[in-house]
């Protein structure tokens, strides 16, 4: 019985070959992603803090980004079925050392590969499931929310229109009673202005009084001074009439 190959392997891959990195690296932060969903190995790649993980970050995101253009794949629904570090060429270079010798130095390289494959469907529809039961309670408790909102609301309006109500009644009261007081000042005026003129009636009624019994006073010294005129025009007529003893008498 044989095992299934490398190269054979099922799923989307992305390979990265002569990374200037040397495998054992590699392999220790391929150690964390190997098994995990998409998005659980782009969260433990995003937080871990070895050199190799921003490498191996960018891998995952080719093979995710293969896998929705080239085979109409959802990523969330896949996870990484295998990833591997193989040994690829070493640089050597040489380093001086003392007495004029030199020490060997190896720069090794590596190739990765990282693999997705979709998930079981039984484990796709538990995610589904649980997705839209996480969508229905965030829509539940954003229409719990609204609702607490505009029940505050009301009860802010309906506060603020018993205040608003108060105030119109206070202001109501104070123009009623500016109402009154006015009333009562115009009434004392006009009984002030009522009396003034009934004193002015009174005094003009006295003035004509006066002026009329003046004038009735003026009308008997001048009906005296007539029958007293008359009187003396009637001893005047007489005395023209009547003889006087000192005038001669013609027929004697």
């Amino acid at each position: 019985m044989t095992a299934t190959k490398t190269n054979e392997r099922p799923g989307t891959r992305a390979v990265l070959r002569h990374s200037r990195m040397s495998a054992y690296k590699a392999r220790e932060v391929l150690n964390l992603i190997r098994g995990q969903d998409f998005q659980r190995a782009t969260e433990i790649l995003e937080y871990c803090d070895r050199g190799a993980a921003e490498v191996i970050g960018k891998l995952l995101n080719s093979a995710a980004a293969n896998a929705r253009h080239n085979d109409g794949l959802e990523p969330s629904e896949m996870f990484v079925s295998a990833c591997y570090a193989d040994e690829g060429t070493t640089l050597k270079r040489w380093r001086p050392r003392a007495r004029g010798r030199a020490t060997r130095i190896r720069k090794r390289t590596c190739h990765i590969t990282v693999i997705l494959s979709r998930l079981p469907e039984d484990e796709i529809a538990r995610r589904r499931a649980r997705v839209v039961a996480e969508q229905a309670d965030r829509r539940a408790r954003r229409v719990a929310g609204g609702r607490r909102r505009a029940r505050a609301g009301a009860a802010a309006d309906s506060t603020r229109a018993e205040g608003e109500v108060t105030d119109e009644t206070k202001a109501s009261s104070e123009a009623l009673a500016a109402l009154s007081a006015a009333r009562a000042i115009e009434t004392t005026t006009h009984h002030a202005e009522l009396e003034a003129e009934a004193g002015s009636a009174i005094n003009l009624e006295a003035d004509e009084e006066v002026d009329e019994e003046v004038d009735d006073t003026t009308d008997e010294s001048a009906e005296t001074d007539d029958s007293t005129e008359t009187v003396a025009e009637t001893s005047d007529d007489e005395d023209d009439g009547a003889p006087t003893s000192d005038q001669p008498d013609e027929e004697n």
